[in-house]
């Protein structure tokens, strides 16, 4: 019994394994399905052309081209979105028309609120709308850091008088932020000409720099008179302002008819600005396309500007400014200063300006101060300047002066550590011009490969001036500056830029 027992034990096992074969076989899909999806688990998209893509694509395609597969295929991954974890507000949600008529500024400001409450939070203004938006502040510090603020849509500034009461020196505000970026490819457009027709040119300052090309400076009048029933206020908004921010940037839109400056940083700190459009007339007063004033870290490049004044103003308390590939013109070209206005200290150091093209602009390159300023710019690039028809390509100016008569004066903003270098182009008026003061003269002022050539067109042509300019010239020029003091001068006592820009 103990044997039979034995052998029917050992019969029924087989017969088990035997059953067992076709199990093992599914067990077998079943270990290759588990093997997919752990391997499904751990594909990392990408993206190609706007679209996302699996490493083992491919090789599912080339399976099943060889003939119909039961092998599962894995699920479509969706796209993470751009800015993970983020929310999105519309301001479409917030109750914006974007026709163009209806005010949009409440929405506008909903949808600012919400999104202050979340970290990397979007709020969205869609293409193909219009939104009329009045002089609004979107303003922390309470909001949450690296809001995006995606611009696709066109923002209008409103033309009636009555939304700017006695008025207001910004209509687009963002301050006291973190880590805000302002993208997308859409416009801010200032309705600038209603402020430039109601507005009279004799009221605003001239750019001093016209006095070099006017010896007599004809009155201004406005070919633009406002057929507007009542003019606007006398102080022009600029368009887009941020103050008090840290780390923000802004990418890809347009600023358009800015009634004053277009794009303004005010005390910021980590700017960053690229692949933007400012555009107004040339002919548009005070109309500056980017303007920086007591701003450090800052990095503007691959951008264009066409405007009424400069392309690019640094004024007082800016330092680590490196702006790079950028098209200027129509306007006055890119400036420091004027520093130093109503007798005030002014500091402006390390600044790097290279491979700018300029085409039919008042200057190149300048520096301007006024007398009785007192403080210091130094470490000053300018380098790899293409000039095209520009009427004077290098300007230092102590003596500027945007006013009908200055009084003389005898102190000065010290200038020192200036470079120029690889300038090229045409000239329409003087080539070269450095004015500088009798009290304070500037020191180490370097010119290298320098080659500009005269243009005769409506103006008279001047040769190069220098006065009190003192430095070194490191290879032929064309034209030649003969005027400019090898060296350093005798009687002056060079102090240092911590010396001079100490709190």
């Amino acid at each position: 019994m103990g044997g039979l027992s034995f052998k029917k034990i050992v019969f029924a096992i087989a017969f088990m394994l035997l059953l067992s074969v076709p199990d093992s076989e599914a067990n077998s899909g079943r270990r290759t399905s588990k093997r997919g999806r752990v391997m499904e688990g751990s594909l990392w998209p990408w993206r190609m052309k706007g679209k996302y893509f699996h490493a083992s694509h491919h090789h599912h395609h080339r399976r099943r081209t060889g003939g119909k597969s039961n092998t599962p295929y894995p699920p479509p991954v969706t796209p993470p979105p751009q800015t993970p974890n983020s929310v999105v507000y519309n301001v479409l949600d917030f109750g914006a028309k974007g026709d163009g008529i209806t005010d949009d500024t409440k929405a506008f400001l909903g949808a600012w609120v919400a999104a202050c409450r979340e970290e990397a939070s979007v709020v969205e203004v869609p293409a193909k709308y219009v939104f009329l938006v009045g002089p609004i502040s979107f303003s922390g510090p309470d909001c949450q850091p690296n809001i995006v603020f995606q611009l696709d849509g066109t923002i209008i500034a409103p033309t009636s008088s009555s939304r700017w009461g006695s008025g207001l020196l910004q209509w687009l505000e963002f301050t006291k932020l973190v880590g805000l970026k302002i993208r997308g490819s859409g416009t801010i457009d200032g309705s600038g000409d209603v402020w430039w027709q109601s507005f009279p040119f004799d009221d605003d300052p001239l750019d001093d720099q016209s006095k070099l090309i006017f010896p007599e400076l004809p009155k201004r009048h406005s070919s633009l008179m406002s057929s507007l029933k009542g003019g606007m206020p006398n102080i022009k908004p600029t368009a887009l302002r941020f103050y008090g921010s840290f780390n923000v940037s802004v990418s890809g839109i347009t600023i358009e008819r800015s009634p004053h400056c277009h794009l303004k940083f005010d005390n910021c700190i980590g700017v960053t600005v690229h692949d933007i459009l400012v555009t107004s007339p040339g002919d548009s007063p005070n109309t500056d396309g980017i303007h920086l004033q007591n701003s450090k870290d800052v990095l503007i490049h691959s951008s264009t500007i066409a405007c009424g004044d400069d392309c690019v103003s640094i004024q007082t308390g800016c330092s680590n400014v490196f702006i790079d590939n950028m098209k200027c013109g129509p306007g006055h070209g890119i400036s420091i200063g004027g520093l130093g206005r109503d007798n005030t200290k002014a500091c402006v150091s390390n600044v790097t300006i290279s491979n700018i093209s300029m085409y039919n602009t008042m200057n190149g390159v300048r520096i301007k101060t006024w007398q009785g300023g007192s403080g210091s710019a130094q470490g000053i690039r300018f380098s790899n300047i293409q000039v095209s028809e520009v009427q004077l390509p290098i300007v230092i100016d102590q003596f500027y002066c945007d006013k009908a008569i200055c009084k003389n004066q005898s102190s000065a903003v010290a200038l020192t550590g200036i470079n120029f270098e690889n300038i090229h182009g045409t000239y329409t008026v003087k080539p070269v011009h450095l004015a500088c003061s009798d009290g304070t003269p500037c020191v180490d002022i370097n010119l290298r490969n320098v080659h500009l050539i005269p243009l005769q067109e409506k103006y008279h042509l001047y040769d190069p001036f220098c006065w009190q300019t003192f430095g070194h010239i490191y290879s032929p020029m064309v034209p030649s500056v003969e005027c400019l003091q090898i060296g350093k001068p005798s009687s002056n006592k060079i102090q240092a830029h911590d010396e001079l820009c100490e709190l």
